[in-house]
């Protein structure tokens, strides 16, 4: 009998976000720089390619995907929301859905690579945010 590995956080997205919540297969992570608002999802899934991801799953992590542009657009007013998995630093699977304006730090120019260091989140505004995106009904703390 073989033990299936139980899924886990990988640690450099552990130690660079903060864990909002999650739903059956997707965990919301929360990019520890607060210029910008920069959420991460990260399917449970051994998979590390998106398009190699069965077709539920991806409808599931789109759907999510989804569900955090339409706050970043609808609420928090940005303009334009970037997505991406890249995947090169990090091997496991995560999408980063990033929220962007003309005034951001590093527009035009992609977030990647371009952030500096600088603002944080305290604990109050990360229970801020952790509060809105409950609101929306699909992430449990």
């Amino acid at each position: 009998m073989t033990l299936k590995k139980q899924w886990q956080l990988h640690p450099t997205l552990a130690k660079d976000c903060h864990v909002l919540g999650r739903t059956a297969s997707v965990e919301l992570l929360l990019h520890s720089n607060a210029a910008l608002h920069w959420f991460i999802l990260v399917p449970h899934t051994s998979v590390v390619d998106l398009f190699d991801l069965d077709l539920n799953e991806r409808d599931a992590l789109f759907a999510e995907a989804q569900r955090l542009s339409d706050h970043l657009k609808q609420r928090l007013n940005y303009p334009r929301v970037n997505v991406g998995a890249l995947g090169l630093v990090v091997p496991q699977l995560h999408l980063h859905v990033v929220g962007r304006r003309e005034d951001d730090p590093c527009w035009p120019a992609p977030v990647w690579g371009n952030l500096k260091t600088g603002d944080t989140y305290s604990s109050e505004q990360i229970e801020h945010v952790r509060g809105e995106l409950d609101a929306l009904g699909c992430f449990k703390a």
